[in-house]
């Protein structure tokens, strides 16, 4: 059974940093077509955040972290990480990695749906 680990929520005050992991346990990143995360805000829909592709290591952001948040692979730890910088307070919420282990049928892995796998969700509060 695939399970995603994922660590490094916290609380942070606003302008502030902090950097989520992700490691599927038992497989390898490049067993994947993409991971990503995403992030649930209370009342709110899930949305995505960022996306690494395999596929000639392509980045995908949501339009609201574009400068702000890099995703990145760590192949010798077997995570993906999202180094996240000047948070908001409207960046508070659940931060959920995924795993695409089928193929998109677009290259592109932003929805929800391109992806099969996901972690339990981790915490992420900015204080204003």
């Amino acid at each position: 059974q695939v399970q995603l680990i994922e660590s490094g929520g916290g609380l942070v005050q606003a302008g502030g940093s902090l950097r989520l992991s992700c490691a599927p346990s038992g497989r390898t990143l490049s067993s994947y077509y993409a991971m990503g995360w995403f992030r649930q805000a209370p009342r709110k829909e899930r949305e995505f955040v960022a996306a690494f592709t395999w596929s000639g290591d392509r980045t995908d952001y949501a339009d609201s972290v574009k400068g702000r948040f890099t995703i990145t692979r760590d192949s010798a730890k077997n995570t993906v990480d999202l180094q996240m910088d000047s948070l908001k307070p409207e960046d508070t919420a659940v931060y959920y990695c995924a795993a695409a282990s089928y193929y998109s049928g677009t290259g592109y892995y932003t929805r929800s749906r391109d992806y099969g796998y996901w972690g339990q969700g981790t915490q992420v509060t900015v204080s204003s």
